[in-house]
């Protein structure tokens, strides 16, 4: 009898530890858990930009450079330059006093605003990648076939000297650019780059880096950045193929500095 309860009480001590040993070891995959939570955690959030006026007939249909003056043919019968697209009010983000323009782009450098179908524009002489396209008053791009002009193009004494189409898969970076002032520009700050002869999603991916931050993008449409610090930030876009290596193509990756600042009200 006392052989058995002595049993009795070895038994119950083993199934306390293994009860206990069980509760630590769930306890240890929580915390596990969390801390894997904690290091996947995001400084920024990337959240897809609010659907567009829409120019579905929009476009740039055709294009001269001679003696560094461009001049662009602009077709559709709603879209205009210089006034304002009609739910700017609505998107909360930088936009643009001149109205709606025509964003240029020589190989990775910044985009030139352009309000007028015809401006004087000089380029160095060699061998550069184009782009225009036609933009929303804030700034975001029209992504239509018709609403881009993108070439390869040879230049000397400011005159294209020849001009082909663009072959292979390009990127282009557009925005954030330049100063944001003030929490109406600041809060929230548009992400927007254009795309050549890649279709993101399938054989594409964009990878964009916010001050060092990794965000992978798999579909290509504008998106709001939330949580930017006051001063200089940095983005750098690399255009990835389908197993996530850097695409080797002329002027990927892209970075672009720029600032947001208080709004400070003059004495």
């Amino acid at each position: 009898m006392k052989q058995h309860s002595l049993l009795f009480l070895l038994l119950c001590v083993l199934l306390a530890f293994s009860c206990g040993g069980g509760s630590g070891a769930q306890q240890q995959e929580e915390n596990a858990t969390a801390d894997s939570t904690a290091t996947t955690a995001t400084k920024y959030k990337l959240t897809p930009f609010t659907p567009s006026t829409n120019y579905a007939n929009a476009a740039l249909e055709s294009m001269e450079y001679k003696d560094a003056q461009f001049k662009f043919g602009i077709g559709g019968d709603s879209y205009q330059l210089g006034v304002q697209t009609p739910d700017a009010p609505q998107k909360m983000c930088a936009n643009s006093a001149e109205g709606q323009h025509i964003h240029l782009i020589i190989d990775k450098e910044p985009y030139a605003a352009k309000y007028e179908a015809a401006f004087d524009y000089e380029i160095p002489d060699g061998e550069h990648y184009l782009l225009a396209f036609l933009s929303r008053s804030y700034h975001e791009s029209i992504k239509t076939d018709k609403a881009h002009i993108a070439k390869k193009v040879t230049v000397a004494g400011n005159n294209f000297t020849d001009i082909t189409d663009i072959e292979g898969p390009m990127l282009f970076y557009s925005r954030p650019k330049g100063a944001y002032k003030g929490k109406a520009e600041t809060e929230k700050v548009m992400l927007d780059f254009y795309l050549v002869n890649a279709q993101i999603g399938s054989n594409y991916n964009v990878l964009a880096e916010i001050n060092g931050e990794e965000h992978l993008i798999d579909i290509w449409q504008p998106y709001y950045i939330e949580g930017l610090p006051m001063g200089e930030n940095t983005i750098k876009l690399s255009l990835l193929d389908g197993n996530g290596n850097l695409v080797n193509t002329p002027n990927n990756p892209v970075e672009r500095k720029f600032t947001l600042e208080e709004l400070t009200l003059e004495k």
